[in-house]
């Protein structure tokens, strides 16, 4: 293997470990407020308006059954509701309760207070840096095929 290969499959292994970092911190952040990480970056996809679940999955890279599971959950707990979907009546349109948008609120304060924290202790241009390289990183991703 070459270094450089070595050093991109050092990097996945970290981009791997920090994402699940992020999904406990995330649900530890959530779990006041009766959600999940995932449940909330599905709510917080929805802050924008109304949108299907395969919509959902396709803008996170997340495939859409797992989203769909979450989906579910946010229906069974009064987070979601749903609505005829006039370009497609398969696929209905998910809508916020108050309930949801209330979460959000309460979690906003969380995670600014959360990400200030953790920003404290870097520097902006790290941060502007590895910005740049995993945006980089995945248009590589999408251009070059596996196999």
């Amino acid at each position: 293997m070459t270094d450089r290969a070595q050093r991109l499959t050092q990097l996945v292994n970290d981009v791997f470990l920090t994402n699940g970092t992020l999904l406990a911190t995330g649900d530890a952040l959530t779990a006041p407020v009766g959600l999940t990480a995932a449940q909330w970056q599905v709510l917080g996809f929805l802050e924008d308006g109304p949108t299907t679940a395969a919509d959902l999955a396709r803008r996170r890279g997340l495939r859409r059954q797992s989203v769909q599971e979450t989906v579910n959950r946010l229906l069974r707990n009064g987070m979601l509701t749903r609505a005829p979907n006039p370009a497609d009546a398969r696929a209905p349109l998910l809508h916020l309760t108050p309930a949801a948008r209330k979460a959000l609120r309460e979690l906003e304060t969380r995670r600014v207070r959360w990400a200030d924290a953790v920003a404290a202790g870097l520097s902006p241009e790290d941060l502007e840096i590895t910005l740049r390289t995993l945006h980089r990183l995945r248009e590589r991703l999408t251009e070059v095929k596996t196999g």
